[in-house]
């Protein structure tokens, strides 16, 4: 009976300890906390604050980007437009300096009224056998003959003149390979003879770095898609590296027949 008094009482005195040694623990993290009461506060107001900061950041910049992207076109296209106003301008404003008369405006008017009546008289048939003994000089001077012809090939692609467009359609090749597809304009046709008859071709003129640098294929007339775009449109999305082609396109009929085909080549 002794002994087991004595291991009760032992018992007890080790769970006494262990909860005077809990308690004392806990006592000892009050106190901690106690004698820094301002630690938590503080920690908890800067990650408030830092957040905070995060948050107006990121929408300032997004509201900073937002605003470039709206302002950048408006920006360049005033900034083209009034360039081209006061190269325009700067045509005929030295004669009117000359005459004492300051006008902003008034060389910018008389270019385009020049320009207007430039094309009117080349349309017609005086105009054209001007041109066209200009052009006998022109071809026949060593250097300026390349600018000029590289230059009428330019002005050629975007003539209203249908007969004189340097580009004739829009296409869409498979190149490099099989599964993709290149951008180009057809610039002419050419009937391939072999053995077996003729094969009609297709000169499609691929743009590789802007517009008047890139490759010529020959490529068969089945195998080009016409997509439902003008060559004014065409150019457009080459210009703006893609950027304004259309959601969806729509392939149309080739406007080449087998009979146009064996007419070419009896021809």
């Amino acid at each position: 009976m002794g002994d087991e008094k004595s291991q009760i009482s032992m018992a007890t005195i080790d769970r006494d300890r262990e909860l005077l040694i809990s308690v004392a623990d806990s006592a000892a993290d009050d106190g901690a906390t106690s004698s820094n009461p301002s630690s938590s506060p503080s920690s908890s107001h800067h990650a408030a604050n830092e957040t905070f900061y995060k948050v107006v950041r990121s929408w300032a910049s997004k509201k900073f980007m937002t605003g470039c992207v709206i302002l950048f076109p408006i920006a360049i296209t005033f900034y083209i437009t009034w360039w081209f106003v006061h190269f325009v301008d700067g045509f005929f404003s030295p004669i009117y300096a000359q005459l004492g008369i300051d006008i902003f405006g008034l060389g910018f008017i008389t270019s385009i009224t020049f320009i207007f009546l430039v094309g009117v008289f080349m349309s017609s048939w005086l105009g054209a056998s001007v041109l066209g003994l200009g052009e006998w000089f022109i071809k026949r001077m060593p250097l300026v003959r390349h600018i000029y012809n590289a230059s009428k090939q330019i002005s050629a692609a975007i003539s209203p003149d249908q007969n004189t467009h340097a580009f004739k359609e829009v296409a869409i090749i498979q190149h490099p390979r099989i599964g993709e597809y290149a951008f180009g304009f057809i610039t002419s046709s050419v009937v391939l003879q072999n053995h077996s008859g003729g094969e009609e071709l297709c000169c499609v003129y691929v743009p590789t770095n802007h517009l008047y640098i890139g490759d010529i294929f020959l490529v068969s007339t089945k195998d080009v898609i016409r997509p439902n775009l003008s060559v004014r449109e065409g150019i457009e999305i080459v210009v703006s590296g893609g950027m304004s082609m259309p959601q969806t396109l729509q392939t149309i009929e080739s406007r080449v027949t087998p009979g146009d085909i064996s007419r070419r080549t009896r021809s």
